[in-house]
């Protein structure tokens, strides 16, 4: 089991703040959200509706309590809603990919516009554990690579990644997002949204691996959870992306988890009994517990 290095110091959770010096990564991140119009930041059939403030609706998660207004305005305020969907995998998806691939990035954002649960192994380049795992099931080093315990699915091509999960776990007729038709321009965007990034994301660092996966609250256009996941696949840590996307009825499940506070990143590990918010809080505790030489 990992033990957190003494150089670890939490701090307190700011919402609407940018860390101190982390402005140049958190705005070259938002490449994520303009180049990509806004896919990955919303579940399926998003919309927003106005509904009369109750005494229940106060101990609920809604647009202006992400504001920070709890009371509505006027007696009223705004909820959030998305599709349900009802076919969920009993057994989480498993998918091999790394930060800055653009076609593993048209995945993670089906993955999130589906409101779907899914182990991540990452497979950064030189990363010792997980890519040949996937040389080994799959007979090469390609990345995504989907791999479904409840169908026994195993497989490569982004676009076909894309099709299967709308296919098997959205509802019935529900078309794959225009975001994500097949195609040069989709590519292309994606591949634009990574470019400020310099290629964060994508090459390994020495770590020691947990025991167990952790797990990571948040969604794909979020640049404050771009920011975690590149360390995240920089040091090959498996990791449970819980989506909440906007729309999502996991953000409800984030806000009772947090005691009345909706923030992303929000990560939990299990193998030392720490839970955080705050993106370069979570960094630097991932360089304290798991990063080699730290």
């Amino acid at each position: 089991m990992a033990v957190v290095s003494a150089n670890y110091q939490k701090t307190t959770p700011k919402r609407f703040a940018v860390a101190s010096g982390a402005l140049p990564s958190i705005a070259t991140a938002a490449a994520n959200f303009a180049f990509r119009f806004g896919s990955g930041a919303f579940a399926s059939g998003y919309k927003v509706s106005i509904t009369e403030t109750s005494e229940k609706s106060k101990n609920e998660y809604n647009v202006l309590k992400a504001l920070d207004i709890n009371d509505g305005i006027a007696g009223f305020m705004f909820k959030e809603e998305a599709i349900e969907h009802v076919n969920r995998p009993k057994e989480m998806l498993q998918l091999y990919e790394f930060e800055g691939c653009p076609f593993c990035k048209k995945v993670r954002e089906a993955v999130t516009i589906l409101d779907l649960d899914v182990l991540f192994y990452p497979c950064p380049r030189g990363g010792p554990t997980f890519r040949p795992k996937v040389l080994a099931l799959g007979g090469k080093a390609q990345f995504p690579y989907l791999v479904d315990p409840n169908t026994s699915v195993q497989m490569y091509e982004s676009q076909d990644i894309i099709e299967y999960l709308y296919a098997t776990y959205g509802n019935q007729g529900e078309e794959v997002s225009s975001t994500l038709a097949p195609g040069f321009l989709t590519t292309l965007s994606c591949s634009l949204a990574l470019a400020p990034r310099a290629g964060r994301g994508s090459k390994f660092q020495e770590s020691r691996q947990p025991r167990k996966p952790l797990v990571l609250w948040g969604y794909e256009a979020s640049p404050f959870v771009k920011v975690v996941r590149e360390r995240l696949c920089e040091l090959e840590l498996p990791h449970v992306l819980k989506t909440c996307a906007r729309g999502s009825p996991k953000r409800q499940e984030l806000y009772k988890l947090t005691g009345g506070t909706f923030q992303v990143p929000y990560l939990i590990d299990d193998n030392t009994n720490v839970s955080l918010l705050e993106s370069q809080d979570i960094i630097a505790y991932l360089d304290a517990t798991y990063a080699v030489g730290a």
